[in-house]
């Protein structure tokens, strides 16, 4: 199709992308339950029309081309084969750190668990004196950088927590350098509060003393500069009990946070405590049997599985399948962190969980867009669809399918962000 002359940007009113093999736009999807492929609306050929920063319009690019008022579009012609899908959401990662784990790498491969590591010293108070040293300049271009590794892989939008500080001094600068790293580069980056981690060693009280006083002296600070919407608690043997964690959550709600659940990673509890809190996500959930299974379907909490977790930790992936089964909302994350999960490829972590766990292409890509949007309590993303914003990413294939076939090897060639072209070339 021969194409009009376009201008340059001087009065240009929107930015027509396309044609595409494929447009997935994820429309009209259930929020919750079993997901097949068949159920997927397919535009052949099909263009996406941004104006400003969300999207106009979707549909069949010869269509919107002979519809757009070519003398105030720019036209970004895509050639070759192309399937373009929402950006992805990575709704649970902790790429807010300093320092490196290799050495905790090494001692699990000589077969010593996650909590053996942490009882000789290694663990996450590695990362917490490692990131507490690091300056806060140093802490926010690391942020920022590894934002731009996860945007190369078709990441528009990132949960970060905390919980590296583990005292509201180095907390509050961790949650800076989030803020200010979202600044600087196109991924959306939501902040979370994770001071409720573990227990610091250096913490003079008991967990339910150090629980109390993060709630009184660090959430006000918080609140008052505005760093963050969100807090999180890992409910676990040698982190926080139920109980401790509920007077936590509750006055985090309180204070105005939304609420999420480091839940049912090596032992249950933290998933009944996520629903009964009516918590935002329960996130981990490798030890989640029948009855937490169940809870979970029942309640508006989202599944959030990490895939990548267990594949570094060498631990059985969270049961997946079952959770769609039952009728629970699952997201996949990626949940990069320096101890447990160091690969930080979501798209990878979706497809290995998929082989293992059975899920469709359809529930592994609900999983990483607009269910994860739903554990952020973001409602403008995740979808392609009109007013919504404009994030956007192709792969160069002719068949969605290609895309999880390949296991995180096939990498995007395009991302838009709010209607910007951010990553490739035009």
């Amino acid at each position: 199709m021969s194409r009009d002359p376009v201008p340059g940007n001087s009065g240009i009113k929107g930015i027509l992308a396309g044609p595409f093999r494929q447009v997935i736009p994820l429309m009209g999807l259930p929020p919750k339950g079993p997901l097949s492929d068949s159920a997927l609306h397919v535009i052949e050929e099909g263009g996406i029309f941004f104006h400003g920063e969300r999207i106009a319009r979707i549909g069949r690019f010869a269509d919107l081309y002979a519809e757009c008022d070519r003398r105030n579009t720019g036209l970004q012609e895509v050639a070759g084969d192309h399937v373009l899908l929402p950006g992805f959401i990575d709704a649970h990662s902790h790429i807010c750190f300093g320092g490196s784990r290799a050495h905790d790498y090494s001692l699990r491969l000589q077969g010593l668990s996650y909590q053996e590591i942490a009882s000789r010293g290694g663990g996450i108070w590695t990362t917490v004196t490692a990131t507490r040293n690091m300056p806060l300049p140093e802490l926010t271009a690391i942020t920022a950088h590894r934002a731009g590794v996860m945007l190369s892989g078709g990441i528009t939008t990132a949960e970060v927590k905390s919980g590296y500080g583990l005292e509201p001094d180095s907390e509050l600068d961790m949650l800076r350098a989030i803020r200010s790293a979202g600044a600087a580069q196109p991924v959306s980056l939501i902040p979370t509060c994770l001071a409720a981690h573990v227990l610091p060693r250096d913490y003079a009280g008991d967990s339910s003393e150090y629980l109390r006083y993060i709630a009184g002296v660090l959430l006000p600070a918080i609140r008052r500069e505005n760093l963050c919407d969100r807090v999180d608690i890992f409910v676990e043997k040698g982190a926080f009990n139920p109980a401790e964690s509920c007077e936590y959550l509750g006055e985090g709600r309180k204070q105005g946070f939304d609420l999420t659940v480091h839940a049912d990673q090596f032992h249950t509890g933290g998933s009944r405590l996520a629903v009964e809190m009516d918590a935002c996500s329960a996130d981990h959930l490798e030890a989640s049997g029948a009855a937490e299974i169940g809870m979970l379907a029942r309640s508006n909490t989202v599944a959030t599985v990490l895939p990548g977790s267990s594949l570094g930790l060498g631990i059985p992936f969270a049961p997946a399948r079952k959770l769609l089964d039952a009728g629970a909302c699952l997201a996949i994350a990626s949940d990069w962190n320096p101890g447990s999960a160091p690969m930080g490829d979501l798209l990878t972590g979706a497809a290995l969980l998929g082989i293992y766990e059975k899920l469709s292409c359809a529930e592994m890509l609900a999983g990483i867009t607009f269910r994860a949007a739903r554990a952020l309590s973001l409602q403008d993303r995740g979808i392609l669809s009109e007013g919504l914003s404009g994030d956007a990413v192709a792969f160069p294939c002719s068949d969605f399918r290609e895309i999880f076939y390949h296991q995180g090897s096939m990498k995007p060639v395009k991302v838009w962000k709010k209607g910007a072209l951010v990553y490739g070339d035009v």
